[in-house]
């Protein structure tokens, strides 16, 4: 079954227009529509053009202008160098397929990771704690046990050699 696009108008005035819920969005709410998977298109309202290139280029590069960026400076001039080269065609999909590697490399360590942690960490870090609770309960026995083992019994010298007057 093919996927239907959602179709976000943008006019003239910068304003985008989804038409899935007949209301104007934000590139903020672009953006969620990004990470939330949904598969939609950006188009010019008057030509048809399609936008979509342009509107999420303009949300990384909000994005990069904001706390940390991701794309440093020697890696942009790389990309542009790309541009007009010989290998332009390759860069893209060359991109894409490491970008993929790198995603399911990440998804593979967070699974190991889970089944190395359980359900939650909290549940490790339960285990643990019973774990040292019982080495702690342990531990004290034996200094009671050790403690009522060399403790004088009534009737008896409290050292040896020495006897009870």
């Amino acid at each position: 079954m093919a996927q239907t696009n959602r179709i976000i108008k943008k006019y003239p005035n910068r304003r985008l227009y989804d038409t899935e819920i007949s209301s104007y969005i934000t590139l903020e709410e672009v953006r969620q529509l990004v990470l939330d998977g949904e598969h939609f298109e950006v188009r010019d309202a008057k030509s048809g053009e399609d936008l979509t290139r342009s509107v999420l280029l303009q949300i990384i590069s909000e994005h990069e202008e904001k706390g940390q960026p991701m794309l440093s400076p020697q890696l942009l001039s790389q990309i542009i160098r790309f541009y007009g080269d010989s290998l332009q065609g390759f860069m893209g999909p060359y991109l894409e397929r490491s970008l993929q590697v790198f995603l399911d490399q990440q998804q593979q360590f967070r699974s190991q990771l889970n089944s190395l942690m359980g359900q939650t960490p909290w549940s490790l870090l339960n285990e643990l704690t019973e774990r040292n609770l019982d080495a702690w309960k342990s531990m004290q026995r034996g200094f009671l046990d050790t403690a009522s083992q060399t403790a004088p019994n009534p009737g008896q010298p409290s050292r040896p050699g020495t006897k009870k007057p």
